[in-house]
């Protein structure tokens, strides 16, 4: 398999997952700051311009992060990173669906791609402060989620591992402060050696 991700972006979510399973897999660089996401060579990949997207053994792609995720989970149960019972898959689902959807590209997408949204240069503050408390918002909403389990549904899953990039931009990227719980919780996080190693492989640590 083929994970084709950013440094710093969502794909952040399946290169955790990827590390989680163990299995052999390449990284191939789509370099934003270059604005390869629009370049032919990958947009033969994923059209969409956007990561992640994992090209599978067979060739062909699979793209979005909730599918991806729950395709890796599904194909490598030994992984243990979705629970068996429907409910409980479903409740993941719903969860990376929330935080993909909303927080992400409602809230985080206005803080650091802000023009997108305005073509005034000076409604951009008023922008990024509504992308913030779309954060905000989301985090209210998550973390009451977590309560007081180590992970969201108690068994760590690829929930928590889209989780984590949310709750890592908040405190790395956004400047916006976690509560003692959210705190806590990407600490734990970021002790699990495949999240270590997934930061080291992208340079963030």
């Amino acid at each position: 398999m083929k994970l084709f991700y950013s440094p710093n972006a969502c794909s952040m979510a399946i290169h955790i997952i990827l590390e989680e399973i163990g299995k052999p897999y390449e990284l191939a660089l789509v370099n934003f700051a270059e604005a390869a996401q629009y370049k032919p060579e990958y947009l033969a990949v994923n059209p969409k311009s956007k990561v992640p997207a994992l090209m599978r053994d067979d060739g062909t792609v699979l793209t979005e992060l909730p599918a991806i995720a729950w395709y890796l989970a599904k194909t490598n149960p030994q992984a243990n990173l979705l629970p068996n019972d429907i409910e409980s898959e479903a409740r993941v689902l719903e969860l990376l669906e929330y935080m993909t959807a909303t927080v992400h590209m409602r809230g985080y997408t206005r803080i650091f791609r802000t023009a997108t949204f305005t073509p005034t240069p000076a409604d951009e503050p008023k922008v990024v402060e509504a992308g913030r408390n779309m954060v905000i918002h989301g985090l209210q909403i998550l973390e009451p989620v977590l309560g007081d389990k180590d992970y969201l549904l108690g068994q760590y899953s690829i929930a928590d591992c889209g989780f984590f990039y949310i709750v890592y931009w908040a405190s790395r990227r956004a400047n916006i402060p976690l509560s003692p719980a959210l705190q806590a919780y990407l600490d734990r996080l970021l002790a699990r050696p495949a999240v270590a190693r997934m930061l080291a492989s992208e340079g963030l640590c």
